[in-house]
């Protein structure tokens, strides 16, 4: 170890030993909440999941009047999956009629808790995630612009001094205003305290390649210096035009690990070793990087975003194989974290939800099979479902039913909270539209 490197480790541990740190929010110590779990992965099962072909299992029944149910989320749910008309699968858009095999030796729903009928007030995607991340209803907020309310990545930079490295969210493109909710202009949390936002589908994609992939790793003592020359110059451009350069915290040693890692993930990428589920492409590559991500940081939160179901609205087939993928995916990033990831396993708790459900009715769109498409404006699309698993969290527990819903999307953000330590925390802040989490439900 170099001389100066070794001092640099000295005085550092030394340092943590005999001072208080202080952490963002400005308290000495993180929060003493007590934890169920160590760290938690937020799936938000987006794009609008209608009831009926997820945890009511009608599959054709109740869309396209075609006598024939079953379960296509096998890895998520209990029951029995489809026995005719097979289109659900991986061969072709129109056939399908390869399902892909189960990877969860024991399903989601009885290794945890499952709200089988909850609410969601908003019919949009981006509102619904809003609700989903932020624990409220921002009914006037808009599209293209930054969450009026605190994200869950604030609270739990704030109130549990995690820096930012420990803080992921993962999205499956960067449109429909997806990475504007890595954090929130609430004065009181911001930028500081907001999540790495990362879309591997674009930054290991064809443009990641060749914008990115060569990238240099700067000498931290001999080649940095010209380079915060150039960032000085930039931010004050930036702040020329009256606004201020955004800054999530991470340290400069986080900035090498993260820049480090996009090196190794494109080197990874390019020999075909992501960590893919065994049935890969379209967002399940987000999957496969979203355990990338777990494998390299242990994050204390991270959140996955899937939306590839909105083709509802003018394929349905594309819809119910894009549900079965999805499925696929939860269950090999649940399998992967708990057989791949030592540091993890056991001690991880995830939840699931879509932002939002779909009509009852059809449009007037027909796919190549000859089936009806879905939008999302009515009754039906306030109709959604929730699970969650890990320590602490009671099995083969089933909540609510048609006609007797239990729960809201409100209360996600606060049962990620309790389950991580710091609802009391949350709860003080007198931000969130609930007081509730899922397990006050019970």
């Amino acid at each position: 170890m170099k001389r100066r490197k070794f001092i640099k480790n000295t005085v550092l541990g030394a340092t943590a030993i005999s001072m208080p740190v202080v952490l963002p929010g400005g308290r000495l110590f993180a929060a003493t909440g007590s934890a169920m779990a160590e760290h938690l992965v937020f799936v938000a099962f987006a794009g609008g999941v209608r009831q009926q072909e997820s945890v009511l299992q009608r599959y054709l029944l109740d869309s396209q009047e075609y006598p024939s149910e079953g379960n296509i989320m096998y890895n998520l749910l209990n029951g029995g999956y489809p026995t005719d008309k097979i289109v659900y699968g991986t061969d072709g858009t129109v056939s399908g009629d390869t399902p892909i095999p189960k990877i969860l030796n024991q399903t989601l729903e009885s290794q945890g808790t499952i709200f089988k009928e909850m609410i969601s007030s908003h019919a949009g995607h981006y509102g619904g995630l809003n609700t989903l991340l932020t624990g409220n209803y921002q009914y006037t907020q808009g599209l293209n612009s930054k969450s009026q309310m605190p994200t869950i990545f604030e609270y739990v930079r704030r109130h549990m001094g995690v820096p930012a490295s420990k803080v992921w969210y993962i999205g499956n493109g960067i449109g429909n205003s997806i990475p504007l909710l890595d954090y929130s202009i609430h004065p009181d949390y911001g930028s500081q305290y907001g999540a790495n936002f990362l879309a591997p589908t674009i930054t290991f994609g064809s443009d990641g390649f060749k914008h990115l992939k060569n990238a240099k790793i700067y000498h931290p003592e001999e080649e940095l210096d010209p380079m915060y020359k150039m960032k000085y110059f930039l931010d004050n451009v930036w702040y020329s035009q009256g606004k201020s350069l955004p800054n999530i915290g991470n340290t400069e040693e986080e900035k090498i690990e993260i820049k480090q890692f996009f090196k190794d993930m494109f080197e990874k990428t390019e020999q075909g070793v992501i960590a893919h589920p065994p049935v890969s492409g379209g967002e399940l590559d987000s999957i496969g990087y979203a355990c990338e991500v777990m494998k390299r940081f242990k994050p204390k939160l991270s959140v996955v975003y899937l939306s590839s179901v909105d083709t509802c609205h003018s394929n349905f087939t594309a819809y119910l194989q894009n549900l079965h993928r999805a499925d696929h995916g939860v269950g090999h990033l649940w399998n992967y974290i708990q057989n791949q990831v030592p540091e993890m396993s056991g001690n991880t708790a995830i939840i699931l939800a879509p932002e939002q459900g779909r009509n009852l009715e059809p449009n007037n769109i027909v796919d190549a099979n000859g089936f009806y498409s879905y939008d999302h404006s009515d009754e039906n699309t306030r109709r959604v479902f929730g699970m969650m698993a890990g320590p602490g969290i009671q099995t083969n527990l089933s909540l609510g039913s048609e006609g007797n819903s239990k729960g809201d999307l409100l209360n996600i953000a606060p049962t990620i909270a309790e389950i991580l330590g710091f609802k009391e925390d949350m709860i003080n802040s007198g931000l969130t539209a609930t007081n509730q989490s899922l397990f006050d439900l019970i």
